[in-house]
């Protein structure tokens, strides 16, 4: 009987393994690894692409900075097909794509949406392509926030708030915005605002006082962009790498090059779930809903 027992755990836990390692690897063939690709020469322009809003700056940053210590890749492609995203972010990345800008080229593909902090983080490329019917521009900065104070009175939840000092809650959904809250929260904007105007200006090499008279918020077609000179030219993606490559001297067709794949630790993937989880709840204790965004 013991014997058995013993063949039994021993068997299933020869098929959990096998089944581990068998998930192992299937996650391994759907993400790739942190090999690079096969390319070898002088003819190539990397690719680094930026889709959806912006809440992350790492991946984007890891990429630039991975084609500008390549010796072989004198130009890239920047894609950009985003509607904007949280402040700091974006600054992140507009300052990547300035220190790259200086050292070698990069050229701005914009999609079919480069707004707010779309546009933020194409300002100091080399040159802007965006298509006629691009959706871009939208300079300016804005908080979002509730108020379900009335909703709560009428389920008869109270909120007790202890506090450090008169600011500490302002935005909180559980109180009404009192003047020096939205005092207080205009001159955080009006400062972030002002830096979005600043950043424009010089990444575009343009008076601040002109950017400033359409930085209200208004967003702009591509070619209405060109007559403000917010981009350089209009044109496809191809276009785009073709620029690329006469930017970096390349005669005839230019390869594109993507940057490796994300090295995966593959035993995170287990615990991301989890994790997920924990700081969906955390963001909802502390106020994930006070950011402030270029949208």
């Amino acid at each position: 009987m013991f014997k058995k027992t013993v063949i039994i755990i021993a068997s299933i836990l020869l098929l959990f393994s096998l089944l581990l390692i068998g998930g192992i690897y299937l996650v391994k063939s759907l993400l790739g690894n942190d090999q690079e690709n096969s390319y070898s020469g002088k003819n190539g322009v990397g690719l680094v692409e930026v889709k959806g809003m912006i809440i992350d700056s790492r991946e984007t940053v890891r990429q630039l900075r991975y084609f500008l210590k390549k010796d072989d890749i004198k130009s890239v492609v920047l894609r950009v097909d985003s509607p904007g995203g949280v402040v700091a972010p974006s600054q992140e990345i507009y300052e990547e794509v300035k220190k790259f800008a200086a050292k070698k080229k990069i050229i701005v593909s914009m999609g079919s949406l480069a707004a707010s902090g779309g546009y933020y983080i194409s300002a100091p490329a080399t040159m802007i392509y965006a298509n006629p019917g691009t959706i871009t521009a939208s300079i300016g900065v804005i908080i979002k926030l509730s108020n379900v104070e009335a909703l709560m009175d009428k389920i008869g939840i109270k909120a007790t708030v202890i506090k450090t000092g008169k600011f500490k809650d302002s935005g909180s959904p559980a109180r009404k915005m009192t003047e020096e809250d939205r005092a207080m929260f205009q001159s955080v904007i009006d400062s972030t605002h002002n830096q979005f105007v600043r950043a424009v200006a010089a990444g575009r090499k343009l008076p601040e006082d002109e950017v400033r008279k359409i930085a209200d918020g208004r967003v702009l077609s591509g070619e209405q962009a060109l007559g403000l000179k917010l981009v350089d030219r209009l044109g496809t993606m191809q276009d785009a790498i073709e620029e690329a490559g006469r930017q970096a001297g390349i005669s005839g067709e230019p390869q594109l090059v993507l940057p490796p794949k994300k090295k995966v630790h593959y035993l995170d993937l287990l615990t991301e779930g989890v994790e997920e989880k924990f700081d969906g709840a955390l963001n909802k204790a502390v106020g994930h809903s006070l950011q402030m965004v270029y949208e």
